[in-house]
């Protein structure tokens, strides 16, 4: 069998960034479906990426999967790395897998050492989209655990990504920790974002005042550039610490774990490397003790399968993401997308990822550019509420 084709496609769902899938064709008819990570205004250096990827993999075995993904490493990147180049390679290896899986008949996990568990929890995130004030969100969460869900991960803090915060902004995150955990109860699981913004006298803050409120975890107080930082955090705090999805690949978390940063990593199935890489980055975690819950700010399609697929085989996974906003259109273009139901997700056993994607529905939602107004230097300093809506994105 030989790749023929590689092809992209751009979808937006009206909100958030545009998903950017990536199509693989062979010689035997059998084709595969990959997704790559996307933010705003990052996206279209992506597709560049897997256009030019894609021209070294016509003529090429797509069962050569390992090969291929370290030869865009090294020769392709020249060993220097980046989210663009990793998100476009994730993309890839996936359509990849889904190729091998149809062919041999298969679901791809039964190509990873087969189940070690046969359903998978998820935790609900977007669901606090529009929301401001902590009754507004108090209001969501209460909506979104009358779904089904049995966990549910929001950033309580308002404004831009800033690492000093005034302490109006700290005072609104408790107060929106508070009434959200008083509108659900005690028995839903509640996890903390923090997006990479925090210097850690903040973010110890912050944590030991809303430790009260039962949290299942802080996710990455600060930046991943200073690992020192996180461990600082980590060593002061009684809530699990996580960190993981701004680190690709395997290399990217050998620091985390040799400094003992986090309880838990959330690497991303579409910027990390693809499947295999992070069935390899959880069997690093397992022996440091080290529980793996992947991040999934992508579609509830292609992406979410693909996580899927290597959390089947994982000891020490524990939870994984689901964006809530995207499942109506991720329904619409992949009709057999996965659906929680009461916050868990049972994998079929169908060959490849187990979903495919409608082109003639894809098309229906063709790429729009999101644009912002970022913030200039009268707004520094000056806005103690929250920000202005045009100035932050929630994601």
């Amino acid at each position: 069998m030989k790749i023929t084709n590689v092809e992209t496609f751009f979808v937006n769902p009206g909100w958030g960034k545009n998903w950017l899938f990536v199509r693989v064709e062979t010689d035997l008819g059998i084709h595969g479906w990959g997704e790559c990570y996307t933010q705003s205004d990052r996206d279209r250096t992506i597709q560049v990426h897997v256009e030019h990827l894609g021209r070294y993999l016509i003529g090429r075995d797509p069962g050569n999967i390992k090969h291929f993904t370290q030869v865009a490493f090294d020769d392709y990147a020249s060993r220097r790395g980046a989210m663009e180049i990793f998100s476009a390679v994730s993309g890839i290896e996936q359509a990849l897998w889904d190729i091998k899986g149809k062919e041999y008949g298969v679901p791809i996990y039964k190509l990873l050492g087969g189940k070690y568990r046969s359903k998978l929890r998820v935790y609900a995130n977007g669901w606090y989209a529009g929301s401001d004030t902590p009754e507004e969100y108090a209001s969501a969460a209460l909506k979104t655990v009358e779904k089904g869900f049995t966990a549910l991960k929001f950033d309580p803090i308002p404004g831009p990504f800033r690492s000093y915060i005034p302490k109006t902004h700290e005072n609104q995150a408790v107060e929106t920790v508070k009434r959200v955990r008083e509108a659900v109860g005690d028995d839903i699981d509640l996890l903390i974002e923090v997006h990479r913004r925090l210097s850690p006298m903040h973010a110890i803050s912050l944590a030991r005042r809303i430790e009260e409120y039962d949290l299942y975890w802080f996710e990455e107080p600060c930046s991943p550039e200073n690992m020192d930082a996180i461990a600082e955090v980590r060593d002061s705090i009684s809530i699990p610490v996580v960190t993981g999805e701004a680190l690709y690949t395997k290399a990217g978390f050998y620091e985390a774990f040799s400094k003992r940063v986090a309880d838990i990593i959330n690497p991303d199935v579409a910027n990390t490397g693809g499947i295999l890489e992070l069935k390899e980055i959880a069997a690093m975690a397992e022996p440091q003790n080290v529980a793996v819950s992947p991040h999934n700010y992508n579609s509830t399609t292609i992406a979410l399968a693909s996580t899927m697929q290597a959390c089947i085989t994982m000891p020490n996974f524990i939870i994984t993401e689901y964006f809530l906003p995207w499942a109506k259109i991720g329904k619409i273009i992949c009709p057999n997308s996965f659906t929680p139901v009461n916050g868990i997700i049972e994998i079929p056993d169908t060959p490849g990822l187990g979903v495919d994607l409608n082109m003639d529905e894809l098309a229906k939602y063709p790429y729009q550019e999101f644009n912002r107004s970022l913030p200039n230097p009268d707004h520094e300093g000056t806005y103690l509420g929250s920000w202005p809506d045009n100035l932050t994105e929630k994601s």
